[in-house]
């Protein structure tokens, strides 16, 4: 498994809520409570593996009650965010940055990293991709439009003169789930997928795909946050003690998980048996976490620049952004945490 240290202790189409009917409403109170949101996927391991190996409850103790809500996509837990459902959440850059930009007085913010990289571009045997220059009339794909494969998609796209099919350029790309991603390459009918952990190991492994590189190789350093540790900061305010626990917990996992990597494949396999009623193979998993860095340390450069590539592709709005107090620096020494 790829480590690293722990420096310190998709998306788009987030409609207003009030559109929806759904209201912020902080002012009620969960005491002797928290509320966690993760995904059933390889990248929220940390989450996964604090809940079922006790981690979490064992930091956080036997005051206060923990619940979890497990969701499919970003988009989702932000809705819960706004809608005072959860208290904190596992996302990645594209939900966080969203969530703090749409948020009440910018109240949503990263408390941490989770993981790093974990994405690949996957090509079908029959493509015929062996480079971006390929890349003109074929049918690539992505999760969710804004998401944030999506986004790294588009971008790199841009970034070598060709654009979708959809803004008059001769890339197709098509916006689903992974699952539904699956099928389409079992029949052939898309060329090629960006998409995370373990996703692109099944494509590899399973269906025969090539994997043309690791979107890691296209940042600084081969690295960039995919999944965040984001919270309420309403919540963290008037809950001190439980998110300092909740973060002592968060980083002890992570040095867990990069210390016994079959472990965490067994606890990972056995979470994805009781939600999903499936598992993976050992082999998938154990790729699947050797291409990914399990951290604390949310990579902030590379927050910033992912804000930079989804407003270069319209995502954040007309209006420019600024992510200038995303990162919420908590204290626990003092009653409160530190803006930056």
């Amino acid at each position: 498994m790829k480590t690293r240290s722990i420096i310190f202790a998709g998306v788009i189409g987030i409609v207003l809520l009030s559109v929806l009917g759904i209201t912020q409403n902080y002012d009620t109170t969960h005491e002797n409570k928290i509320r966690i949101a993760y995904f059933p996927n390889i990248g929220h391991v940390i989450p996964i593996v604090g809940m079922e190996n006790s981690f979490f409850e064992n930091s956080i103790g036997n005051q206060t009650q923990i619940e979890t809500r497990v969701f499919d996509s970003g988009p989702q837990a932000i809705e819960a965010l706004f809608a005072n459902s959860i208290d904190v959440a596992y996302v990645g850059p594209g939900p966080a940055i969203n969530g703090f930009l749409n948020s009440n007085n910018h109240n949503v913010k990263i408390l941490a990293g989770a993981a790093s990289g974990g994405a690949s571009f996957i090509v079908h045997p029959n493509s015929e991709i062996n480079s971006v220059s390929d890349f003109a009339g074929k049918k690539i794909t992505a999760p969710q439009i804004g998401n944030t494969q999506d986004v790294s998609l588009r971008y790199y796209l841009s970034e070598n003169g060709l654009k979708p099919a959809e803004r008059g350029g001769s890339v197709i790309i098509y916006n689903i789930s992974n699952p539904d991603i699956y099928t389409l390459f079992v029949k052939g009918d898309i060329d090629g997928a960006w998409v995370a952990e373990p996703w692109a190991t099944i494509l590899e492994t399973e269906l025969g795909g090539k994997r043309l590189f690791h979107e890691e190789e296209l940042w600084p350093n081969n690295e960039f946050a995919s999944v965040l540790l984001i919270a309420n900061v309403d919540y963290v305010e008037k809950n001190t003690e439980v998110i300092s626990n909740l973060l002592t917990s968060h980083y002890e996992t992570v040095l867990w998980i990069n210390q016994h990597p079959t472990e965490t494949r067994i606890i990972f396999n056995d979470f994805l048996n009781s939600h999903l009623g499936q598992s993976l193979s050992d082999d998938v998993v154990d790729i699947a976490l050797s291409n990914i860095v399990i951290t604390g340390d949310p990579l902030s450069d590379s927050v910033y620049s992912f804000a930079e590539r989804a407003d270069t592709l319209g995502y954040l709005g007309r209006n420019g952004y600024n992510l200038s107090e995303i990162f919420y620096y908590f204290d626990s020494n003092s009653s409160l945490g530190e803006n930056t």
